[in-house]
């Protein structure tokens, strides 16, 4: 049997016959300020039963840097506090709302605030947690999300693509203003470090026009169409490239070619074929050209490929017309949002396949169903409690308990 005494935080209260047996015993020289046991706090001043020779610690405690994630650590002769970055929190900074994940089959977890979290749902999958399974057969694209990303399909890499191929594709703009100023279609090459060599494939939407681009490692050649004509409800582009000429034509405009700068007749990329987006999209990360800011808006469908007059259009993918992967594509024209019932004034929020509640203020959770406690950061107005100080709710209002060396209503008075 072990039997557990006390708990002695520094030294160890010995007799003199110990320091003959053992020689000299030093105790630990610093301060002690947080002390936790089995995730309990206990506050080592007021619960302590008894000491010696023990006095107020007068090392800033931000000398040791405690706060995590990027937090900045403010103290005074006694009181010392994180303020956190946005999506943080804790005394330390040390949690954030996706550290435990709810989002299912692979989605990609947002913290939409402290408390809630958005899930960006993978191909085929929908729902505010991705659980539910889709069937898309003509994706829709919805642009750069309010969180930085961006709605994409990856193919896997188009193979036998150095000297030649062609492209046929439609799409439906999701709308005439938005959707029309900086939006990538599609994108394929190597993945881009500033430098004008890097080899890509490129096609895009700018102030209502279509951009086509190709870099093969000795300048960019781009194409610039006609403005696009609004009336029709699906526009047509056929593209292609042989060595260094390439050309574009757009619905019923007349055809427009290019040849590309220097010498290089090949085209060497590596990357997957994206549709719609990119990945891990910042416009940074994309080869020099045109470096189109968001993603596309509205649906993509029929894309074909061919790589040799020899051979017939199919689309891309292994195996053909299957994604290896996405984010947040939905099936065009339905909308998530149907199957979803946001509460107590909340709105539906949907960007292809995900979809979110956006809740009134004083209200949070995945329908908006729980309301926002007067101690937590989202409360409006916040509390009035000191950092450094607990907020406590009452049925009533709210309590601030004070650390050490604090007193007032709020602990703003030493």
């Amino acid at each position: 049997q072990v039997t557990f005494g006390s708990i002695f935080l520094g030294n160890v209260p010995v007799h003199e016959e110990v320091h003959r047996c053992a020689g000299q015993i030093y105790g630990y020289k610093g301060c002690i300020r947080d002390f936790q046991v089995n995730h309990k706090e206990l506050f080592i001043i007021d619960e302590a039963l008894e000491g010696r020779n023990v006095e107020n610690c007068n090392v800033p405690i931000c000398d040791y840097h405690p706060c995590h994630n990027g937090g900045t650590c403010t103290s005074d002769e006694e009181n010392w506090y994180c303020e956190c970055p946005k999506l943080y929190t804790g005394k330390l900074c040390q949690f954030a709302t996706c550290d435990e994940n709810p989002c299912g089959n692979g989605a990609t977890c947002f913290p939409k605030s402290r408390r809630d979290a958005v899930c960006l749902c993978p191909y085929g999958r929908s729902g505010i947690l991705c659980s539910d399974a889709i069937n898309i057969t003509q994706p829709s694209f919805s642009g750069t999300d309010v969180f930085g990303y961006t709605s994409f399909l990856a193919y896997s890499t188009i193979p036998n693509i150095t000297s030649y191929y062609e492209f046929h594709l439609k799409f439906q703009l999701a709308n005439h203003h938005s959707a029309l100023q900086d939006n990538l279609i599609f994108f394929t090459g190597q993945k881009g470090q500033g430098l004008n060599g890097d080899d890509f494939l490129e096609l895009g939407l700018r102030n209502g026009r279509v951009v086509y681009s190709y870099n093969l490692g000795s300048g960019t050649a781009t194409i610039i169409s006609k403005p696009l004509d609004l009336t029709l409800g699906v526009h047509v582009i056929h593209l292609g490239r042989n060595l260094q000429k390439g050309w574009l034509k757009v619905d019923d405009q007349k055809n427009k070619t290019v040849t590309s700068p220097g010498r290089l007749v090949g085209l060497n990329v590596f990357s997957q074929f994206y549709l719609g987006g990119y990945r891990e999209y910042t416009p940074e990360l994309l080869p020099k050209g045109p470096r189109f800011k968001n993603g596309f808006q509205g649906c993509i469908f029929e894309v074909l490929v061919r790589t040799s007059l020899n051979q017939g259009f199919k689309s891309p993918g292994t195996p053909e017309g299957h994604p290896s992967s996405g984010r947040s594509v939905g099936q065009c024209k339905d909308s998530p949002c149907s199957l979803i019932k946001c509460r107590n004034g909340g709105k539906c929020i949907e960007t292809g396949s995900t979809v979110y509640c956006d809740c009134l203020t004083g209200w949070k959770g995945a329908f908006c169903t729980e309301t926002v406690s007067v101690c937590e950061p989202e409360h409006d107005p916040p509390h009035l409690c000191q950092q450094g100080s607990t907020c406590v709710p009452l049925p009533n209002g709210y309590i601030c308990h004070c650390p050490l060396g604090t007193t007032g209503t709020y602990c703003e008075q030493g």
